[in-house]
């Protein structure tokens, strides 16, 4: 993840059944262990950068419950880090359902695991179900939720850096004698968190290695990177990556990307879960405004909203370049089917992408 003058590729939500795609086709992704594990190798020996999943607690309802079944990120990164040699993988932790502590214990030993290969996603919090099904009060105020996942955020950073016993007394949370060790590679591990909100981008900038922010395409999208790592400096004085996420449909010709397209993502669509996945964004979350929310129902069939990379190799290619160019540092992919998709993936457009000098070579020195 630290590597300079490389546009990095990761592989987002697999452990969610369905992935990023809101349909009801037979072949949909399962998310089971076996289909994660081939999907993670294969990104490993391709030079794939990070696995990024989701953590869900429910799943969105419709015909499929889309999200219903879904690997826990904690374990999952566990296992896939002791599996592969090379990627970054993260996990994300609700902080409002993960004591702080524990947290970073865990991820220190995650990072024991992966030899410095772990990650931490901060999520604050949105979606009110969830909170309901753990018997948690969701703050009332967007802002409220971020004073508490700053709290924890502070929690764990001084847990990861400071040595000896310490007391920690804030708003939130009260702690004595804490003991913390083992502390990851460094003092630290690469930090994300997903701001599209004022509110969200602002606590990015302020604590994260890479803002991961919902973008319309690399037109709109080079101004929010602008306005994003110019605010964290003027704010923070931090530099941070920008990284924002897609859904790849990527075959031999330009028709047949199209076709797949509509077989998966409106012909067999679950319109019930992607109605209710939209109002819970419209009502609980900041991360896409209300006239994004208008107009991308059918972008939320096909990737939950993410950005569409759909055509051929050359036409993927070109498009992961446009986002380049617009200044993020990196993005995520999504698949109908994260293992046969990505090996065509792989072979066809990592090698367009490293002649068109947007990616280094899986193997060269970092």
């Amino acid at each position: 993840m630290n590597r300079k003058n490389h546009f990095k590729l990761g592989l987002f939500s697999a452990n969610c059944s369905g992935g990023l795609a809101v349909t009801k086709i037979p072949e949909r992704w399962g998310a089971t262990w076996e289909e994660n594990l081939r999907m993670a190798r294969i990104a490993d020996q391709a030079g794939i950068d990070f696995l990024l999943p989701i953590a869900r607690w429910i799943g969105y309802k419709g015909d499929t419950n889309f999200h219903g079944s879904v690997l826990e990120p904690i374990p999952w990164a566990a296992a896939l880090l002791a599996s592969t040699e090379r990627i970054s993988v993260f996990s994300t932790v609700h902080t409002a359902f993960n004591h702080p502590l524990v947290t970073a214990k865990q991820i220190a030993t995650l990072d024991a695991i992966g030899g410095g290969r772990a990650g931490l996603n901060i999520v604050a919090g949105w979606n009110q179900p969830e909170y309901e099904t753990m018997g948690v009060d969701m703050a009332e105020a967007h802002d409220d939720r971020y004073g508490f996942a700053q709290e924890w955020w502070d929690v764990v950073r001084q847990a990861w850096q400071q040595e000896g016993i310490f007391d920690f007394d804030g708003k939130f949370f009260s702690l004595k004698h804490v003991e913390a060790l083992p502390k990851p590679a460094g003092g630290k591990v690469p930090i994300l968190n997903a701001g599209s909100s004022n509110q969200g981008r602002n606590f990015a900038g302020r604590n994260s290695d890479f803002v991961f922010t919902v973008v319309g395409g690399p037109e709109d999208g080079a101004e929010i990177v602008r306005s994003v790592k110019s605010q964290a400096m003027a704010n923070y004085q931090r530099e941070v990556g920008v990284l924002t996420l897609s859904h790849v449909v990527c075959r031999p010709s330009h028709q047949e990307a199209t076709n797949y397209l509509a077989y998966y993502a409106e012909e067999n669509a679950d319109w019930g879960a992607v109605d209710y996945l939209m109002n819970l964004q419209g009502l609980h979350a900041e991360s896409f405004t209300k006239e994004m929310l208008g107009t991308m129902r059918s972008r939320f069939a096909a990737g939950h909203g993410s950005c569409p990379l759909v055509g051929t190799p050359d036409e993927v290619a070109a498009e992961i370049a446009r986002f380049a160019k617009a200044g993020f540092d990196g993005m995520t992919l999504a698949f109908v089917d994260y293992a046969g998709e990505l090996e065509y993936f792989v072979q066809e457009v990592l090698p367009r992408l490293e002649k068109l000098s947007v990616r280094q070579p899986a193997l060269a020195s970092v």
